[in-house]
């Protein structure tokens, strides 16, 4: 009997240690794999794909394109408790985007440089990338210039208004993101005004650049252009001098038709690296009709050009460019969402395909 029961112990002893040890179960680590890849966005990865600028293209350490989208906050002063996990969750998981934008207004009521709570606004920004990082989302950190100078027009729009702030807020945030490969840093949002050139912008990315790359000598850098972000021509003709620097490009599809979409299919083919960190299909104030059509031109060249993109507003706002009818923070069904919402939904759980 107690040979017997040697020899059962014997033949059961592999298929025991077998089951116990799911790191050695190739069915059991598959499935894993499987549960932990559930509700990614088509491109992202639990431990991020470190992104780098080749030519005019975004790509991972291997050379493969990446292509990140997804939506822009409202000013984060104003719209705070849609910067949280379930909001983010469900913009990755049901929308199927893989990254977030967080605005922070620097000069408009309660902006960062205008009378706002500077730490409460970090505590937000933190919030927001600590959030986007348990998700496996990139995450875009804003400094969102656009009315920096009011009683100095036409200079309204100059980033180097608050620069002494800015060196200050970036040198802050890259050295507690250093080892984040999936933060991006946007140091000014739209740079305008009719005396506000190319020249100008550089000048102040020449200054706050280098205070980034102190700390995250390889980050991804997104560079506002003059015009409310439109004039990614003059930023081809003298560019910066800096590694893993991309341009921004911001369009509203009601306002800005063939004349953008043909300068922004030019100098990308000519090899400018552009980020579309934002855009909508209403007029450009945010408001007015949204234009189906050359909002369905513009996603075409994107998609042709493998562009990243960022849609304008997460917020319930009552205006066109908001994605959201009402103020609900997660978990939205389409009649929660505005026509532009339901729009961009669509084509965000297309963008991959």
């Amino acid at each position: 009997m107690k040979k017997l029961s040697f020899i059962v112990l014997c033949l059961l002893l592999p298929f025991l240690l077998f089951t116990a040890c799911p790191e050695d179960n190739p069915s059991k680590q598959n499935q894993t794999q499987d549960e932990n890849q559930q509700g990614q966005g088509p491109q992202d990865t639990v431990k991020h794909e470190k992104p780098y600028v080749s030519g005019a293209n975004l790509v991972d350490k291997d050379g493969n394109k990446l292509q990140l989208y997804g939506m822009s906050t409202h000013g984060i002063a104003w719209y705070p408790d849609y910067v949280n996990f379930e909001t983010f969750k469900t913009l990755h998981d049901d929308w199927k985007t893989n990254c977030i934008r967080l605005a922070m207004y620097t000069a408009e009521s309660g902006g960062y440089c205008s009378g706002g709570d500077k730490e409460n606004l970090k505590k937000i920004i933190k919030k927001g990338v600590d959030a986007a990082t348990q998700l496996g989302m990139y995450v875009i950190i804003d400094w969102h210039v656009l009315n920096e100078n009011p009683s100095k027009k036409p200079r309204n729009g100059d980033p180097n208004f608050y620069k002494k702030e800015a060196k200050s807020f970036f040198d802050e945030m890259s050295k507690l993101y250093k080892d984040n490969e999936n933060v991006l840093y946007e140091i000014c949002n739209e740079p305008n005004g009719s005396d506000i050139t190319w020249d100008v912008v550089k000048e102040y990315a020449n200054d706050i650049i280098p205070v980034i790359r102190g700390n995250s000598p390889d980050s991804i850098i997104l560079v506002g252009t003059p015009t409310w972000s439109q004039d990614i021509h003059k930023a081809s003709e003298s560019p910066l001098e800096f590694k893993n620097i991309m341009y921004s490009l911001h369009f509203y599809a009601g306002t800005h038709k063939d004349s953008l979409r043909k300068r922004l299919d030019d100098y990308v083919s000519k090899g400018l690296p552009v980020f579309v960190d934002e855009f909508a299909i209403c007029t450009a104030d945010g408001n007015g009709k949204n234009d189906l059509e050359s909002g369905r031109l513009w996603l075409e060249l994107i998609k042709k050009h493998n562009l990243s993109f960022m849609a304008w507003n997460l917020s319930d706002k009552a205006e066109s460019s908001s994605i959201l009818k009402n103020k609900k923070l997660s978990g939205w069904t389409d009649d929660d969402l505005t026509e532009w919402g339901k729009w961009i939904k669509d084509k965000f759980q297309n963008a991959g395909k």
